[in-house]
Protein backbone atom coordinates (compact mmCIF):
# COMPACT_ATOMS: atom_id res chain seq x y z
CA UNK A 1 0.00 0.00 0.00
CA UNK A 2 1.38 3.18 -1.12
CA UNK A 3 1.99 5.97 1.51
CA UNK A 4 -1.27 8.26 0.06
CA UNK A 5 -3.56 5.46 0.26
CA UNK A 6 -2.16 4.03 4.18
CA UNK A 7 -3.51 7.88 4.96
CA UNK A 8 -6.77 7.22 3.77
CA UNK A 9 -7.19 3.99 4.80
CA UNK A 10 -6.27 5.50 8.22
CA UNK A 11 -8.61 8.23 8.32
CA UNK A 12 -11.36 6.29 6.73
CA UNK A 13 -11.13 3.95 9.41
CA UNK A 14 -11.32 6.82 12.22
CA UNK A 15 -14.26 8.57 10.35
CA UNK A 16 -16.34 5.34 10.57
CA UNK A 17 -15.15 4.77 14.28
CA UNK A 18 -16.69 8.39 15.15
CA UNK A 19 -19.98 8.27 13.66
CA UNK A 20 -23.01 7.32 15.80
CA UNK A 21 -25.23 4.75 14.73
CA UNK A 22 -28.79 4.16 15.14
CA UNK A 23 -29.29 0.24 16.29
CA UNK A 24 -32.42 -1.22 16.25
CA UNK A 25 -32.99 -3.60 19.62
CA UNK A 26 -36.39 -5.39 20.54
CA UNK A 27 -38.13 -7.88 18.06
CA UNK A 28 -37.23 -6.32 14.91
CA UNK A 29 -40.47 -5.19 13.98
CA UNK A 30 -40.92 -1.44 12.90
CA UNK A 31 -42.37 -0.19 15.07
CA UNK A 32 -39.83 -2.14 17.96
CA UNK A 33 -37.15 -0.14 15.52
CA UNK A 34 -38.92 3.28 15.69
CA UNK A 35 -39.23 3.11 19.43
CA UNK A 36 -36.21 1.19 20.51
CA UNK A 37 -32.74 2.85 19.14
CA UNK A 38 -29.28 2.99 21.11
CA UNK A 39 -26.96 5.47 20.19
CA UNK A 40 -23.23 3.92 19.63
CA UNK A 41 -21.12 6.54 21.91
CA UNK A 42 -18.25 8.30 20.20
CA UNK A 43 -14.63 5.95 20.35
CA UNK A 44 -12.85 7.91 21.99
CA UNK A 45 -9.21 9.16 20.72
CA UNK A 46 -6.54 8.57 22.52
CA UNK A 47 -3.84 11.30 23.10
CA UNK A 48 -5.55 14.19 23.17
CA UNK A 49 -7.14 13.29 20.18
CA UNK A 50 -4.80 11.52 17.85
CA UNK A 51 -5.49 9.90 14.56
CA UNK A 52 -4.17 6.98 14.22
CA UNK A 53 -0.65 6.49 12.65
CA UNK A 54 0.87 3.96 10.55
CA UNK A 55 3.13 1.46 11.17
CA UNK A 56 5.81 2.39 10.13
CA UNK A 57 5.37 5.58 11.18
CA UNK A 58 4.46 7.79 7.63
CA UNK A 59 1.95 10.66 8.71
CA UNK A 60 3.53 13.70 10.16
CA UNK A 61 1.96 14.47 13.55
CA UNK A 62 0.73 17.73 12.96
CA UNK A 63 -1.86 15.37 10.56
CA UNK A 64 -2.34 13.12 13.75
CA UNK A 65 -3.87 15.87 16.05
CA UNK A 66 -7.09 18.48 16.01
CA UNK A 67 -6.21 21.97 17.20
CA UNK A 68 -2.87 21.72 17.95
CA UNK A 69 -3.40 19.19 21.26
CA UNK A 70 -0.75 17.30 21.26
CA UNK A 71 0.30 15.46 23.95
CA UNK A 72 1.25 17.31 27.41
CA UNK A 73 4.76 16.11 28.89
CA UNK A 74 4.91 14.69 32.32
CA UNK A 75 3.82 17.35 35.01
CA UNK A 76 5.73 17.71 38.21
CA UNK A 77 5.54 20.39 40.87
CA UNK A 78 8.39 22.90 41.05
CA UNK A 79 10.24 21.85 44.22
CA UNK A 80 10.71 23.60 47.72
CA UNK A 81 8.12 24.84 49.77
CA UNK A 82 8.40 28.64 48.14
CA UNK A 83 7.25 27.17 45.43
CA UNK A 84 3.95 25.06 46.73
CA UNK A 85 1.58 28.32 45.85
CA UNK A 86 2.43 27.99 41.95
CA UNK A 87 0.18 24.75 42.22
CA UNK A 88 -3.13 26.85 42.83
CA UNK A 89 -2.55 30.20 42.28
CA UNK A 90 -5.09 31.94 39.70
CA UNK A 91 -2.11 34.48 38.66
CA UNK A 92 0.07 31.79 37.90
CA UNK A 93 -2.39 30.15 35.75
CA UNK A 94 -3.56 32.84 33.69
CA UNK A 95 0.41 33.41 33.10
CA UNK A 96 0.24 30.10 31.95
CA UNK A 97 -2.03 30.67 29.33
CA UNK A 98 -0.31 33.21 27.48
CA UNK A 99 2.02 30.56 26.66
CA UNK A 100 -0.10 28.24 24.74
CA UNK A 101 1.28 28.78 21.44
CA UNK A 102 4.53 28.08 22.76
CA UNK A 103 4.27 25.07 24.44
CA UNK A 104 2.09 23.49 20.87
CA UNK A 105 5.05 23.97 19.98
CA UNK A 106 7.02 22.14 22.27
CA UNK A 107 4.92 19.15 22.36
CA UNK A 108 4.82 19.16 18.50
CA UNK A 109 8.30 18.46 18.91
CA UNK A 110 8.35 15.89 21.35
CA UNK A 111 5.38 13.64 20.41
CA UNK A 112 7.55 13.78 16.88
CA UNK A 113 10.92 12.96 18.94
CA UNK A 114 8.84 10.09 20.69
CA UNK A 115 7.52 8.42 17.33
CA UNK A 116 11.04 8.71 15.21
CA UNK A 117 13.10 7.05 18.47
CA UNK A 118 10.08 4.41 18.83
CA UNK A 119 10.95 3.60 14.94
CA UNK A 120 14.73 3.95 15.25
CA UNK A 121 14.87 1.73 18.01
CA UNK A 122 12.85 -0.80 15.77
CA UNK A 123 15.70 -1.19 13.50
CA UNK A 124 19.10 -0.41 15.56
CA UNK A 125 20.57 -3.82 16.10
CA UNK A 126 24.09 -4.93 15.63
CA UNK A 127 25.55 -5.24 12.48
CA UNK A 128 23.78 -1.95 10.98
CA UNK A 129 25.90 0.94 9.47
CA UNK A 130 25.96 3.97 11.85
CA UNK A 131 25.61 6.01 8.40
CA UNK A 132 22.43 3.91 7.29
CA UNK A 133 21.37 4.60 10.96
CA UNK A 134 21.71 8.03 10.86
CA UNK A 135 19.92 8.53 7.57
CA UNK A 136 16.95 6.47 8.25
CA UNK A 137 16.65 8.37 11.66
CA UNK A 138 16.91 11.67 10.17
CA UNK A 139 14.60 10.71 7.16
CA UNK A 140 11.68 10.17 9.24
CA UNK A 141 12.57 12.81 11.78
CA UNK A 142 12.07 14.98 8.07
CA UNK A 143 8.85 12.96 7.27
CA UNK A 144 6.90 13.24 10.55
CA UNK A 145 7.50 17.08 11.75
CA UNK A 146 7.06 17.85 7.81
CA UNK A 147 10.00 19.89 7.34
CA UNK A 148 10.35 22.96 5.95
CA UNK A 149 13.19 24.65 6.48
CA UNK A 150 13.49 26.94 9.29
CA UNK A 151 9.88 26.46 10.29
CA UNK A 152 10.60 23.18 11.03
CA UNK A 153 12.76 20.50 10.85
CA UNK A 154 15.72 18.58 12.32
CA UNK A 155 17.16 20.66 15.06
CA UNK A 156 20.80 19.20 14.62
CA UNK A 157 22.75 15.87 13.32
CA UNK A 158 21.84 12.43 15.09
CA UNK A 159 24.65 11.73 17.82
CA UNK A 160 25.67 8.19 17.52
CA UNK A 161 28.93 8.35 19.57
CA UNK A 162 30.23 4.84 20.72
CA UNK A 163 32.00 3.27 23.63
CA UNK A 164 34.76 5.82 24.87
CA UNK A 165 33.46 8.52 22.34
CA UNK A 166 30.48 10.05 24.79
CA UNK A 167 29.03 13.29 22.43
CA UNK A 168 28.81 15.27 18.98
CA UNK A 169 30.43 12.42 16.60
CA UNK A 170 28.04 11.28 13.37
CA UNK A 171 29.70 10.03 10.43
CA UNK A 172 30.91 11.59 7.47
CA UNK A 173 30.28 10.07 3.98
CA UNK A 174 32.67 7.30 3.67
CA UNK A 175 32.64 6.40 7.50
CA UNK A 176 31.70 2.45 7.45
CA UNK A 177 31.74 2.13 11.23
CA UNK A 178 28.97 -1.15 12.32
CA UNK A 179 27.34 -1.29 15.38
CA UNK A 180 28.27 -4.18 17.26
CA UNK A 181 26.61 -6.24 20.03
CA UNK A 182 29.72 -4.89 22.72
CA UNK A 183 29.37 -1.37 21.96
CA UNK A 184 28.06 1.28 24.42
CA UNK A 185 26.08 3.53 21.70
CA UNK A 186 24.70 7.43 22.88
CA UNK A 187 21.52 8.47 20.25
CA UNK A 188 21.12 11.68 20.71
CA UNK A 189 18.77 14.10 18.29
CA UNK A 190 16.77 16.79 17.91
CA UNK A 191 13.40 18.23 16.37
CA UNK A 192 12.53 22.14 16.08
CA UNK A 193 9.76 23.61 15.65
CA UNK A 194 9.89 27.45 14.85
CA UNK A 195 12.99 27.26 16.53
CA UNK A 196 12.02 25.60 19.62
CA UNK A 197 13.94 22.74 20.26
CA UNK A 198 13.68 19.40 21.97
CA UNK A 199 16.90 17.87 22.87
CA UNK A 200 16.69 14.16 24.22
CA UNK A 201 18.97 11.28 24.46
CA UNK A 202 19.27 7.73 25.22
CA UNK A 203 22.03 4.77 25.51
CA UNK A 204 21.67 2.15 23.61
CA UNK A 205 23.69 -1.28 24.22
CA UNK A 206 23.09 -5.10 23.74
CA UNK A 207 25.34 -6.49 26.64
CA UNK A 208 24.04 -6.93 29.68
CA UNK A 209 27.08 -6.32 31.57
CA UNK A 210 26.29 -2.11 30.62
CA UNK A 211 23.26 -2.05 32.68
CA UNK A 212 24.81 -0.11 35.86
CA UNK A 213 26.13 1.96 33.37
CA UNK A 214 22.89 2.97 31.88
CA UNK A 215 21.05 2.43 35.42
CA UNK A 216 23.57 5.46 36.75
CA UNK A 217 23.37 7.70 33.83
CA UNK A 218 19.27 7.30 33.52
CA UNK A 219 18.40 7.96 37.15
CA UNK A 220 21.40 10.46 37.59
CA UNK A 221 19.41 12.45 34.64
CA UNK A 222 16.03 11.30 36.71
CA UNK A 223 17.14 13.35 39.66
CA UNK A 224 18.25 16.06 38.20
CA UNK A 225 14.85 16.49 36.32
CA UNK A 226 12.97 16.13 39.51
CA UNK A 227 15.55 18.67 41.40
CA UNK A 228 15.16 21.65 38.85
CA UNK A 229 11.98 24.15 39.07
CA UNK A 230 12.34 28.02 39.61
CA UNK A 231 14.90 29.42 42.28
CA UNK A 232 16.54 25.63 41.46
CA UNK A 233 20.28 26.46 42.10
CA UNK A 234 22.40 24.74 39.41
CA UNK A 235 24.68 23.97 41.36
CA UNK A 236 22.74 22.40 44.23
CA UNK A 237 21.70 20.04 41.14
CA UNK A 238 25.02 19.42 39.94
CA UNK A 239 26.19 18.07 43.83
CA UNK A 240 23.06 16.25 43.65
CA UNK A 241 23.48 14.18 40.52
CA UNK A 242 27.05 13.06 41.01
CA UNK A 243 26.12 11.51 44.08
CA UNK A 244 23.71 9.37 42.45
CA UNK A 245 25.83 9.03 39.41
CA UNK A 246 29.39 7.64 41.45
CA UNK A 247 26.93 5.56 43.92
CA UNK A 248 27.10 2.84 41.23
CA UNK A 249 30.24 0.75 40.10
CA UNK A 250 30.46 -1.55 36.96
CA UNK A 251 32.25 -4.89 36.69
CA UNK A 252 33.82 -5.74 33.34
CA UNK A 253 35.95 -8.73 32.71
CA UNK A 254 36.09 -9.40 36.41
CA UNK A 255 37.28 -5.36 37.49
CA UNK A 256 35.22 -3.38 38.92
CA UNK A 257 34.63 0.36 37.53
CA UNK A 258 33.42 3.30 39.50
CA UNK A 259 31.21 5.11 37.31
CA UNK A 260 32.62 8.42 37.12
CA UNK A 261 30.08 12.37 36.35
CA UNK A 262 31.77 13.40 33.14
CA UNK A 263 33.23 16.48 35.12
CA UNK A 264 33.21 18.53 31.85
CA UNK A 265 30.29 18.16 30.65
CA UNK A 266 26.64 19.89 31.30
CA UNK A 267 23.05 19.80 30.90
CA UNK A 268 21.96 23.49 29.26
CA UNK A 269 19.02 26.14 28.56
CA UNK A 270 17.44 25.71 25.44
CA UNK A 271 16.86 29.49 23.34
CA UNK A 272 14.59 29.86 20.48
CA UNK A 273 16.90 28.66 17.20
CA UNK A 274 19.58 28.65 19.92
CA UNK A 275 20.70 24.88 21.25
CA UNK A 276 22.68 26.11 24.01
CA UNK A 277 21.04 29.32 25.88
CA UNK A 278 22.85 30.78 28.12
CA UNK A 279 22.60 28.64 31.17
CA UNK A 280 24.84 25.56 31.89
CA UNK A 281 23.43 22.53 34.29
CA UNK A 282 27.05 20.91 35.53
CA UNK A 283 27.10 17.19 36.50
CA UNK A 284 29.62 17.53 39.48
CA UNK A 285 30.02 19.26 42.66
CA UNK A 286 31.28 23.00 42.19
CA UNK A 287 30.54 23.08 38.66
CA UNK A 288 29.15 26.63 38.65
CA UNK A 289 28.25 29.98 40.45
CA UNK A 290 26.30 29.48 43.93
CA UNK A 291 24.14 32.22 42.72
CA UNK A 292 22.81 30.77 39.31
CA UNK A 293 19.17 29.93 39.34
CA UNK A 294 16.57 28.76 37.61
CA UNK A 295 13.87 31.00 36.11
CA UNK A 296 10.23 30.95 35.19
CA UNK A 297 9.92 30.35 31.54
CA UNK A 298 13.13 28.90 30.82
CA UNK A 299 13.57 25.76 28.95
CA UNK A 300 16.29 23.33 29.56
CA UNK A 301 18.19 20.02 28.69
CA UNK A 302 19.28 17.62 31.68
CA UNK A 303 21.97 15.75 30.16
CA UNK A 304 24.13 13.82 32.25
CA UNK A 305 27.07 11.65 31.65
CA UNK A 306 28.85 8.87 33.31
CA UNK A 307 32.10 6.62 32.42
CA UNK A 308 34.01 4.37 33.21
CA UNK A 309 37.21 6.34 32.36
CA UNK A 310 38.30 9.31 34.18
CA UNK A 311 35.44 11.93 33.67
CA UNK A 312 37.16 13.93 31.74
CA UNK A 313 36.52 14.87 27.54
CA UNK A 314 38.81 15.90 25.33
CA UNK A 315 38.48 17.27 21.22
CA UNK A 316 39.41 14.09 19.02
CA UNK A 317 38.85 12.54 15.89
CA UNK A 318 37.36 13.89 12.33
CA UNK A 319 35.02 16.82 12.91
CA UNK A 320 31.01 16.54 11.21
CA UNK A 321 29.54 19.13 13.41
CA UNK A 322 29.36 22.65 12.91
CA UNK A 323 27.17 25.28 13.94
CA UNK A 324 27.17 29.14 13.07
CA UNK A 325 28.08 31.20 16.12
CA UNK A 326 24.44 32.49 17.60
CA UNK A 327 26.04 36.14 18.12
CA UNK A 328 28.34 36.17 15.08
CA UNK A 329 29.18 39.40 14.20
CA UNK A 330 29.67 40.80 10.21
CA UNK A 331 32.77 39.63 8.89
CA UNK A 332 33.60 40.61 5.66
CA UNK A 333 34.68 37.37 3.57
CA UNK A 334 36.93 37.42 0.49
CA UNK A 335 36.59 33.91 -0.93
CA UNK A 336 33.41 33.85 -2.92
CA UNK A 337 33.20 30.24 -2.54
CA UNK A 338 33.27 30.96 1.58
CA UNK A 339 30.54 33.47 0.96
CA UNK A 340 28.22 31.11 -1.43
CA UNK A 341 28.64 28.70 1.59
CA UNK A 342 27.17 30.95 3.74
CA UNK A 343 24.49 32.14 2.13
CA UNK A 344 23.56 28.44 2.05
CA UNK A 345 24.20 28.16 5.97
CA UNK A 346 22.12 31.02 6.53
CA UNK A 347 19.19 30.07 4.43
CA UNK A 348 19.02 26.16 5.45
CA UNK A 349 20.39 26.35 9.12
CA UNK A 350 20.19 29.50 10.56
CA UNK A 351 22.27 29.37 13.99
CA UNK A 352 20.99 25.64 14.26
CA UNK A 353 24.23 22.58 13.57
CA UNK A 354 24.75 20.76 10.65
CA UNK A 355 27.03 18.03 9.70
CA UNK A 356 29.64 17.29 6.35
CA UNK A 357 26.68 14.52 5.32
CA UNK A 358 23.69 17.20 5.07
CA UNK A 359 25.70 19.70 3.13
CA UNK A 360 26.42 16.28 0.50
CA UNK A 361 22.77 15.60 0.24
CA UNK A 362 21.29 16.20 -3.17
CA UNK A 363 18.61 19.21 -1.17
CA UNK A 364 21.86 20.46 0.91
CA UNK A 365 20.25 19.69 4.01
CA UNK A 366 16.53 20.92 3.46
CA UNK A 367 14.11 19.65 0.45
CA UNK A 368 11.97 22.57 1.37
CA UNK A 369 14.68 25.21 1.24
CA UNK A 370 16.91 23.99 -1.34
CA UNK A 371 14.83 21.39 -4.06
CA UNK A 372 17.19 18.81 -5.83
CA UNK A 373 19.73 21.48 -5.99
CA UNK A 374 21.05 22.44 -2.93
CA UNK A 375 24.19 20.02 -2.78
CA UNK A 376 27.81 21.42 -1.79
CA UNK A 377 30.25 20.57 -3.81
CA UNK A 378 34.48 21.24 -2.79
CA UNK A 379 32.94 23.16 -0.36
CA UNK A 380 35.77 21.96 2.84
CA UNK A 381 38.00 24.95 2.20
CA UNK A 382 35.32 27.66 2.32
CA UNK A 383 34.30 25.85 5.44
CA UNK A 384 37.67 25.52 6.95
CA UNK A 385 37.74 29.60 6.39
CA UNK A 386 34.60 30.04 8.00
CA UNK A 387 35.43 28.77 11.50
CA UNK A 388 39.31 30.02 10.63
CA UNK A 389 37.27 33.75 10.83
CA UNK A 390 35.32 32.77 13.69
CA UNK A 391 31.40 32.70 11.82
CA UNK A 392 31.23 28.71 12.07
CA UNK A 393 32.30 26.88 14.94
CA UNK A 394 33.24 23.10 14.53
CA UNK A 395 32.18 20.76 17.29
CA UNK A 396 34.57 17.67 17.10
CA UNK A 397 33.68 14.23 18.81
CA UNK A 398 34.41 14.68 22.70
CA UNK A 399 36.20 11.62 24.23
CA UNK A 400 37.46 10.19 26.95
CA UNK A 401 40.23 7.55 27.36
CA UNK A 402 40.19 5.18 24.98
CA UNK A 403 38.84 1.57 25.94
CA UNK A 404 36.34 2.75 28.08
CA UNK A 405 32.75 3.09 27.90
CA UNK A 406 30.44 6.05 28.23
CA UNK A 407 26.84 6.49 28.81
CA UNK A 408 24.03 9.34 28.25
CA UNK A 409 20.69 9.83 29.13
CA UNK A 410 18.91 13.61 27.99
CA UNK A 411 15.55 15.13 29.01
CA UNK A 412 14.00 18.48 27.83
CA UNK A 413 11.48 20.37 30.06
CA UNK A 414 9.71 23.68 30.43
CA UNK A 415 9.42 25.52 33.41
CA UNK A 416 5.60 26.82 33.46
CA UNK A 417 4.74 29.16 36.03
CA UNK A 418 2.79 26.77 38.11
CA UNK A 419 4.31 23.26 37.40
CA UNK A 420 7.22 21.87 35.38
CA UNK A 421 6.78 20.02 32.09
CA UNK A 422 9.03 17.17 30.96
CA UNK A 423 8.19 17.42 27.31
CA UNK A 424 10.71 14.65 26.13
CA UNK A 425 8.92 11.86 28.49
CA UNK A 426 7.82 8.65 27.32
CA UNK A 427 7.78 4.91 27.90
CA UNK A 428 10.95 3.93 27.07
CA UNK A 429 12.46 6.75 29.40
Amino acid sequence: MTTEEEKKSVNTEEQEDDEEEDLPIGDGSAEGTKKNKKKRKKKKKKNGGAYGQTDPPTIPVAELFKGKEFPTGEIQNHPGEGNSFRETSEEARARDRLNDDLYAKLREGAEVHRQVRSYAQSFIKPGIKLVDMCERLENKNRELVAEKGLERGIAFPTGCSLNHVAAHYTPNSGDETVLSYDDVMKVDFGVQIDGRIIDSAWTVSFNPRYDALLDAVRQSTDTGVRLAGIDARLCDIGETIQEVMESFEVELDGKTYPVKAIRNLNGHSIGQHQIHGGKSIPIVKNGCEESLIMEEGEIFAIETFGSTGRGFVIEDMECSHYMKRFDCPHVPLRMQSSKKLLAHINKTFGTLAFCRRWLEREDGGSAFVNGPQGKQDKYMGALKNLCDVGIIQPYPPLCDVKGCYTAQYEQTFVLRPNCKEILSRGDDY
